[in-house]
């Protein structure tokens, strides 16, 4: 059996998106996919390789002003040169999104993550779960508690650092990264077999 490659391309500017990434890995670890996390503000020639070789790549930024942050934007334009050549085309794509408003336009990030994964031809994978905390026998602790469907979305006190990042949300961030390995082993397996 094939296993799959993911990279995580993120940025985090104060630490809460970077436990968001760490979440996604370890839930694209635990099956059994190789996964490599990169910091886009420091990408190395060796890690666009990296980024080229993957079976997915699942994209993650802060939501700043509505959308994703400067430096991955930055990002965003320098894949173009992989766009060109279609470099990226059939691989599988995913995201996250922190910010410190409950809605605080995520779905905005969220929606530029698929469309730079559309512009390269890529699959999009969805987070797959109904929301949670949406009836008053749930809770605030549920899966998806901020009702997203795109990617995996979370919500931080800016007063606070890395630390208050809500459990569930890091919850949410892992069952995307088991979600993401268990389609690309799906798409490896079709690979090898085709």
């Amino acid at each position: 059996m094939t296993t799959p490659v993911v990279s995580i391309a993120y940025h985090s500017g104060f630490g809460h998106t970077a436990v968001l990434a760490e979440a996604v890995r370890a839930g694209a670890v635990g099956e059994g996919a190789e996964v490599h996390l990169i910091k886009v503000d420091e990408i190395t020639d060796e890690q666009w390789q990296t980024l080229d070789r993957s079976d997915a790549i699942v994209f993650g930024s802060p939501t700043y002003m509505g959308t994703a942050s400067g430096a991955f934007h930055v990002f965003a334009e320098a894949t173009s040169k992989r766009w060109f050549g279609q470099d990226w085309k059939d691989k599988l794509a995913a995201g996250f999104t922190n910010s410190a408003s409950k809605s605080g336009d995520k779905l905005h990030t969220l929606q530029f993550f698929q469309t730079l994964a559309a512009q390269h031809g890529m699959t999009w994978v969805n987070l797959g779960l109904h929301p949670g905390w949406n009836a008053s026998t749930a809770s605030e602790n549920d899966l998806n508690r901020l009702g997203f469907f795109s990617g995996a979305a979370a919500q931080s006190n800016n007063d606070q650092g890395p630390e208050g990042v809500h459990k569930a949300d890091i919850a949410t961030a892992e069952h995307l990264g088991r979600r993401i390995a268990q389609t690309a082993q799906v798409f490896t397996r079709g690979r090898v077999t085709a």
